[in-house]
C-alpha cells in the first residue's frame, strides 16, 4: 500500500494523464516534444509540516512542480491552452479523490527556449501546492 504522499502524487499524475498532452513523472525532457505538449511532474518538496498532538498528525503543504512544454509555430496559443487545461483538471477535483485536503496551482513563469535547427520551445514550471495530512513523516 503506498504512503499518503505517494498516493497524492500518483493521483496528481493520473489527473494530468487525462489531458491531451503527454504526462510523465520524474522523467527527463525527451528529444521530441509531442504536438499536444508535454507535462513532467516533479515530486518536489514536502517542506516542514505543522504538527498537531492528540492525535499526532503532520500537516504538509507539499510543493510539487509541473514542467509544461510546447513547441511549434503556434506555441503561445498552445501553451495558454495547456495551462488552462491543467487548471480545469485540478479544479474538477481539488481533493484528488479525497486523498488530500486541497490542491492549488500557482501561476507559471513562461520562457521561450531556442532549439538549434527546430522550432523554439515555450516552457514553464507550474508549482502545485498539495495540502495533506499523515500520521508519520515517513509515510
Amino acid at each position: 500500500m503506498p504512503t499518503p504522499r505517494e498516493a497524492v502524487l500518483a493521483a496528481l499524475h493520473a489527473r494530468l494523464s487525462t489531458l491531451p498532452a503527454t504526462a510523465l513523472r520524474g522523467d527527463v525532457l525527451p528529444e521530441r516534444v509531442p504536438a499536444e505538449g508535454l507535462l513532467i511532474l516533479r515530486d518536489g518538496e514536502p517542506g516542514e509540516p505543522e504538527v498537531t498532538l492528540s492525535p499526532l498528525a503532520y500537516h504538509y503543504q507539499h510543493r510539487a512542480e509541473i514542467e509544461a512544454v510546447v513547441q511549434g509555430t503556434e506555441r503561445d496559443a498552445a501553451f495558454d491552452t495547456l495551462c488552462a487545461s491543467i487548471g480545469t483538471a485540478l479544479a474538477a477535483d481539488r481533493t484528488l479523490g479525497g486523498l488530500c485536503d486541497w490542491v492549488e496551482a500557482e501561476a507559471p513563469r513562461p520562457v521561450d527556449l531556442p532549439v538549434e535547427g527546430a522550432a523554439s520551445l515555450k516552457a514553464a514550471v507550474i508549482p502545485v501546492v498539495l495540502h495533506y495530512t499523515t500520521a508519520d513523516p515517513l509515510s
